[in-house]
């Protein structure tokens, strides 16, 4: 496995990038989304995690998607990470699952809806993998401090990383308070936007959850002028026909012009 920097400084002195498709629906796609996205950031020094989810559990209904089997989407996930030399990241959503897929990929993620699980966010601590912790949509930055400490309390070496993936007041929509950055970062961990979840619109009458795509260089812009250390950005050849959250997913195609001006500000601000 590839061990995870704490990210907080990189090296190239540029932001750090999550990104890859929603879920793994097949070895294909995930490798030549890999391949696009490490030719991109390889050119521009930006340090790459690839992200895919091998299982989702958190549906808007009950015939939604899911995935392709927890073994073959795992055992994808570690063929790209071995293909590219580059870590991969996945959501867990149960404790069992923490030992399980830390044998595939360097970073564990907890969903934003699971971020106060104590025994969640403990499994994942004791495999000795980096944590990501989406932060939840009904909490403020501040309080990502006791996600961040239960990791800790467990395993005082465990690389945290909080993401912000914005705020939800229960009427289909999210809003990004930028304060959470600057909140989290004060925890000394790196600090990373969810670009594409933070535009989400959940809970649509037609069951399926909506999106604003159009915005998410609005986000991306906004989240690195305030200081994240890193970004998170879910991406498809096409996304209209993605089996998972494709109303909210950056065109493959569009991610390098994005990562160039993202690049510029980034560099404006140090």
């Amino acid at each position: 496995m590839i061990s995870i920097p704490k990210l907080k400084n990189t090296d190239s002195g540029q932001y750090f990038l999550l990104a890859g498709p929603c879920a793994i629906e097949g070895r294909d796609m995930a490798l030549r989304i890999a391949e696009k996205i490490v030719t991109i950031t390889d050119r521009l020094r930006i340090p790459y995690i690839f992200k895919g989810s091998y299982r989702k559990a958190n549906r808007t209904k009950i015939d939604s998607f899911t995935g392709i089997g927890d073994e073959k989407a795992l055992n994808i996930l570690r063929e790209v990470s071995q293909t590219f030399g580059i870590p991969t990241v996945t959501d867990i959503h149960e404790s069992h699952e923490a030992a399980m897929a830390a044998e595939y990929v360097d970073v564990l993620q907890i969903p934003a809806f699971l971020c106060r699980q104590t025994e969640l966010l403990a499994a994942a601590a004791k495999t000795g993998k980096a944590v990501n912790v989406k932060k939840g949509q009904f909490l403020s930055g501040a309080s990502m401090k006791f996600a961040a400490e239960k990791i800790h309390e467990v395993n005082p070496q465990c690389h945290v990383i909080l993401t912000d993936r914005g705020n939800s007041f229960g009427y289909g929509d999210l809003v990004v308070d930028y304060r959470n950055i600057p909140e989290m970062a004060a925890f000394d961990v790196p600090v990373v936007m969810d670009c594409t979840h933070s535009l989400q619109q959940p809970n649509q009458s037609s069951g399926v959850t909506g999106g604003k795509p159009k915005l998410i260089e609005t986000i991306a812009k906004a989240a690195i002028a305030v200081g994240a250390d890193g970004l998170f950005i879910e991406t498809h050849f096409n996304p209209a026909e993605a089996k998972s959250d494709g109303a909210n997913m950056l065109p493959l195609d569009q991610l390098e012009g994005l990562l160039e001006r993202l690049v510029r500000v980034r560099e404006a601000i140090l």
